[in-house]
């Protein structure tokens, strides 16, 4: 890996908006950085491991209990990563998050992670401003989480509001941002 070649670790939760993690681990790799996609189970029902296997060209991590034997993968990528994104970030990871849960991959991976997070919520307007998530949120930025969006807009439950993923092209320029830029 060159020196302006950063780790970045892309969590991606079970939101309909998550095929738009394709478009983010996309320009993320294009733009020379090392994508390392996590999936949680439900992420998997809209968006393929392959897939994105394919387009970050690494391992992606949807269980631990799929991991080699020896040294855990997952505490070495969490120690390697720059950048720590969850796009799209749905009301559950937001609350098990900032409760310290870890009962998954992806939530495992955040734990032992020091590097930035940023986060790009996706969900109902409802559930965005209620506030047990408002809560989660303030306890995530008090210890140094980003948040881009939610955006407004359609919504896929058919209402208008907020609640919608962020442009895929503005979380990727934030990330990148966060990293220090694109690779040259």
């Amino acid at each position: 890996m060159s020196n302006s070649q950063k780790t970045i670790l892309l969590g991606v939760t079970g939101s309909i908006a998550a095929y738009k993690a394709a478009d983010i681990a996309s320009a993320l790799t294009k733009a020379g950085h090392s994508v390392h996609a996590i999936l949680t189970d439900e992420a998997t029902h809209y968006v393929t491991p392959f897939l994105l296997q394919n387009l970050t060209r690494n391992h992606v991590t949807v269980r631990l209990r799929d991991e080699a034997p020896g040294r855990p993968p997952h505490i070495e990528i969490a120690e390697r990563a720059h950048l720590a994104l969850v796009a799209p970030a749905t009301a559950n990871l937001i609350a098990k998050h900032a409760l310290g849960i870890a009962d998954d991959a992806l939530t495992t991976i955040l734990l032992a992670t020091r590097a930035p997070l940023l986060i790009a919520p996706a969900m109902n307007g409802n559930m965005w401003l209620h506030p047990a998530i408002q809560a989660h949120v303030e306890t995530l930025k008090s210890r140094g989480a980003r948040f881009i969006g939610p955006d407004t807009g359609m919504l896929a439950c058919g209402y208008e509001g907020i609640g919608r993923l962020w442009s895929p092209e503005g979380i990727a320029a934030r990330a990148l941002e966060l990293v220090g830029g694109p690779v040259a």
